[in-house]
């Protein structure tokens, strides 16, 4: 039987146009806590979509990026005190020949990032909004 989070993104594959796979990853453990393909055949995947998470979200390279922009005075956080608390890439977004990767940190559970994989056919913009709707309730359900 299926958990509320496999049966929620088997329905975020559906939402989202040209969709062929969901995933979820705990980036502290580099767990994956849930995966749904529309091909059962790619094992590997389950292995590489949690290091791809892992690598992009706990990584140093985009937080070293962020950090000296933050100190040169280019960007602005609208007054907020925690900049330096909260983790500051939230989505990312990369394009290979055949398909759309969109990564998505929870809201809920900074270690909680959500994996969407699309055809390149798809709209992108689509892609991500679609994916942004889905990540709302997919967070509610993988704690």
């Amino acid at each position: 039987m299926a958990s509320a989070l496999d049966r929620s993104l088997i329905a975020a594959i559906a939402q989202i146009p040209a969709c062929v796979a969901v995933g979820c990853v705990d980036t502290a453990t580099g767990t994956l806590l849930g995966i749904q393909t529309i091909d059962p055949q790619l094992p590997d995947m389950r292995d590489l979509i949690s290091a791809a998470a892992v690598d992009l979200f706990q990584g140093s390279g985009l937080a070293v990026i962020e950090s000296l922009f933050r100190r040169s005075g280019e960007t602005k956080d609208a007054g907020r005190d925690d900049v330096e608390e909260r983790d500051d890439v939230q989505e990312i977004v990369t394009f290979s020949d055949n398909l759309l990767h969109v990564f998505l940190r929870s809201k809920k559970n900074s270690n909680h990032v959500f994996v969407f994989i699309a055809s390149n056919s798809a709209n992108v913009g689509t892609v991500l909004s679609k994916s942004r709707i889905a990540l709302m309730w997919l967070t509610r359900l993988s704690g």
